[in-house]
């Protein structure tokens, strides 16, 4: 694979979406979890998502019950979670696993071209961030602790290009 638009992911709604229906767009692919201490950056990532998508921004969630089971929950109720606790209009898809043997083969993409601390592929916990130019390239990694806050001058500088 060549780009993130070489892969196709199902929507909590079941129905799959081609991530090439984002190709021009400025991405930022984050694996969620709705009982992790980091949740609240759902917030952030909606704000980011309200104020820059009309400047070619798509924020996509992909909840990941791999890291302490804090995405235990079935289609429905991730989607309840996040519209009734944090007004979330960016795409959000089925759950996935991110790291490991079955890792989604865009995960294992996205780890493989960005790579983590001292190297790892692996990713360590919920909310680590991916960002993909125009192109579909990822260009940066962000470890969980960095808020949405903390990447949106990237993510601006980026939309300018």
């Amino acid at each position: 694979m060549s780009t993130v638009y070489d892969f196709s992911m199902p929507r909590l709604n079941g129905k799959d979406e081609d991530l090439s229906d984002y190709k021009g767009k400025v991405l930022l692919v984050v694996n969620t979890a709705s009982k992790c201490g980091f949740t609240p950056q759902f917030e952030g990532l909606e704000k980011l998502y309200a104020d820059l998508k009309d400047k070619g921004l798509a924020v996509l969630g992909f909840p990941c019950n791999q890291f302490g089971g804090q995405e235990p929950g079935s289609s429905e109720e991730i989607q309840e979670f996040c519209t009734v606790n944090y007004g979330i209009n960016f795409p959000i898809f089925e759950k996935v696993d991110v790291k490991g043997e079955d890792a989604h083969p865009l995960f294992k993409y996205l780890t493989s071209e960005k790579k983590g601390l001292l190297g790892s592929e692996s990713i360590k916990w919920n909310f680590t961030k991916f960002l993909i130019n125009k192109e579909g390239k990822p260009i940066a990694r962000f470890a969980p602790n960095t808020t949405p806050e903390k990447i949106s001058k990237e993510i601006e500088n980026l939309l300018k290009d």
